[in-house]
């Protein structure tokens, strides 16, 4: 076998020692141990980015017998779990700023006039003098698929109104009929379904 045989790079040898290097770990800071330190364990509440370093037999019977709220009464250890749950920061009930004079209740005041309704001393929200919150709002109309397919073939919102719809009918009926095209029927599919379409909206008594 020649010696820059692709076969020699394919052999694997064992070296004669582990090569790896590796990391040396703390000793074990449990009274009286020898062992690596190879497991953190917390050190106990206001320490909690303090750790300490046991093996594994000493970390299991240190967590074993951890005990965070360990020299707190129970009422403390009630108000700590409570104040756990917004992170330790502190809260108001709701409502409770409206009444003070705190920064929070000063920006706020003013914003709204005597019926509730938001200040508007530039006149964004205005519509013919009233105001945005208090103008009357028509009443959404209920159109279902039937009307609405009728209103696109008309090229109408859902909206429209009677007089709407028959200027739109007149409109496209003297666009698509053939006597105002010069006798051209290629547009008689869509004149029907126009013709169709008022027909229908005008039968149910579309308003």
């Amino acid at each position: 076998m020649k010696n820059d045989s692709p076969l020699f790079d394919r052999i694997k040898v064992k070296p004669d020692k582990d090569r790896t290097v590796r990391a040396s770990a703390p000793a074990c800071e449990w009274p009286g141990c020898a062992s690596s330190g190879t497991h953190r364990a917390p050190k106990g509440r206001l320490r909690e980015k303090e750790y300490w370093r046991f093996c594994l037999e000493h970390v299991r019977e240190y967590n074993h017998s951890y005990n965070f709220f360990a020299g707190m009464s129970t009422d403390d250890i009630a108000k700590y779990q409570r104040d756990a749950v917004v992170g330790h920061r502190p809260t108001w009930k709701m409502g409770s700023m409206g009444g003070g004079k705190s920064s929070t209740a000063r920006a706020y005041a003013g914003k709204f006039d005597a019926d509730g309704a938001p200040d508007d001393p530039f006149g964004f929200f205005q519509d013919q003098g009233g105001s945005a919150s208090r103008r009357a709002r028509p009443e959404a109309r209920m159109v279902g698929n039937a009307q609405r397919k009728a209103l696109d073939a008309l090229g109408l919102e859902s909206d429209a109104d009677t007089s709407e719809i028959k200027a739109r009918f007149k409109a496209l009926v003297k666009r698509h009929h053939p006597d105002a095209n010069g006798g051209d029927r290629s547009s008689e599919d869509k004149l029907r379904e126009i013709i169709q379409a008022y027909n229908y909206l005008k039968s149910i008594g579309f308003r």
